[in-house]
């Protein structure tokens, strides 16, 4: 009997020692949660904290300071508090004359846009020194960090790659293999200028289905006028073809993604097809890395999320008469001066438009007064069928210059 006895008393010892060490385990994890676990703050989120610029940058900002207030001398602790501000990607191939075209661009992403930017530019490197010169002399604004990249083309057939179409034009085809750690990206040529904010061509990303690994705007609008459809030697995606000018990609579906083509019975990847597309259809392509893409994209129609023509809209949507409907509606999102018409008087309506925002500073009150001046330009540009539209250049862009300069400071 005693035995037993001494066998139970022996039980609830230990069974009292096990629920000790449970409760004291259980208090140790959840100090270990308050108090941060001894980890630092992310660097991408000490970057933008630490400036407490416009946008999404002031409220990183704003929030960094509320939270060392509440904790001083403790940043392990708000680092947790504090989710890292997501950045939109933004890549630009820059060679040759292009350097003020391509700062003008970057300029007007900059103006409208609310979440924080991250350039990525590809230039010669006689550029470099220049874009850094510039660029350097925005850093108060805080807004946008930059990364600057020479011209890479893979080495056995970089001089073939740099030649294509223009000079460093189709170094976005390697954007995916180059940049791997980023996950999304906007590709825009340096003729490009946003007319509304960035975050409004990013989000949709959102929209991909499950398929879709890029976007782009059609070649054309009307057939009757297409290049495509009438002139091209090679598959094109869709009925008149889609341009490259303007291109949102997911990238990491783009570098996990098997395409089907016409080289081969065996579906390829992104890295392992261009050269060989380039090999069979160099003889027959005219506007060189765009023509591959409409290759790639006729033999994987269900990859491509088409947006409408206001999200690059070209001379072409206007110079024989309007011919994109969506701009006429709600005005113009991102214009593409292609064909060099910032710099002629073939279309003065594009021309004015660059002008006003390569001259546009970035204080307030200049952009809060850039319509005005601009409307009685564009009014001079009627006797042209685009200057004829010229309301659609500057519709959504007062939009745009009321929703992000005319709130007070508070609730930009």
């Amino acid at each position: 009997m005693r035995r037993y006895l001494r066998i139970v008393v022996l039980c609830l010892a230990c069974g009292f020692c096990s629920l000790l060490y449970a409760f004291s385990q259980l208090a140790v994890s959840l100090e270990e949660g308050a108090g941060g676990g001894g980890r630092k703050p992310q660097a991408g989120v000490a970057s933008w904290i630490a400036g407490g610029g416009r946008g999404a940058a002031r409220g990183a900002g704003s929030a960094a300071t509320a939270a060392t207030a509440a904790h001083p001398g403790g940043a392990d602790r708000y680092s947790l508090k504090i989710q890292p501000v997501e950045r939109m990607h933004l890549a630009v191939v820059a060679c040759g004359e292009r350097l003020e075209e391509t700062i003008t661009m970057l300029k007007s992403a900059i103006i409208f846009s609310i979440t924080p930017l991250q350039f990525h530019i590809f230039a010669e490197d006689q550029l470099h020194d220049s874009f850094k010169s510039i660029l350097n002399s925005w850093s108060f604004l805080q807004t946008f960090n930059y990364s600057l990249y020479p011209i890479t083309f893979p080495s056995e057939n970089a001089a073939e790659w740099k030649k294509l179409f223009k000079p460093c034009a189709s170094q976005r085809l390697f954007l995916p293999l180059i940049l791997k750690e980023v996950d999304s990206l906007l590709y825009v040529d340096t003729d490009i200028l946003f007319l509304r904010p960035v975050d409004d061509i990013w989000s949709l990303l959102k929209k991909f289905n499950s398929t879709q690994i890029a976007a782009m705007a059609p070649e054309h609008e009307e057939p009757r006028i297409g290049w495509y459809n009438r002139f091209a030697r090679h598959p094109y995606y869709g009925k008149t073809g889609v341009n490259s000018g303007v291109m949102l990609m997911n990238m990491t579906r783009m570098r996990r993604k098997y395409f089907k083509n016409d080289m081969t019975t065996v579906r390829l990847r992104w890295g392992d097809m261009l050269m060989p597309l380039l090999k069979k259809y160099k003889l027959n392509i005219t506007w060189g890395d765009q023509d591959l893409l409409n290759i790639i994209f006729f033999h994987n129609p269900e990859s491509l999320f088409v947006f409408s023509c206001q999200w690059n809209y070209r001379p072409d949507h206007c110079i024989y008469g309007s011919n994109c409907q969506e701009a006429e509606e709600e005005g113009i999102f991102i214009l593409h001066g292609n064909r060099g018409v910032y710099h002629d008087d073939k279309q003065p309506a594009f021309r004015a438009i660059y002008e006003a925002l390569r001259n546009c500073s970035f204080e307030d009150d200049h952009i809060r007064s850039l319509l005005k001046p601009l409307e009685l330009e564009l009014q001079k540009t009627v006797h042209t069928y685009c200057g004829k539209i010229y309301k659609i250049f500057i519709k959504r862009l007062a939009k745009s210059i009321q929703n992000r300069y005319d709130r007070p400071t508070k609730e930009r």
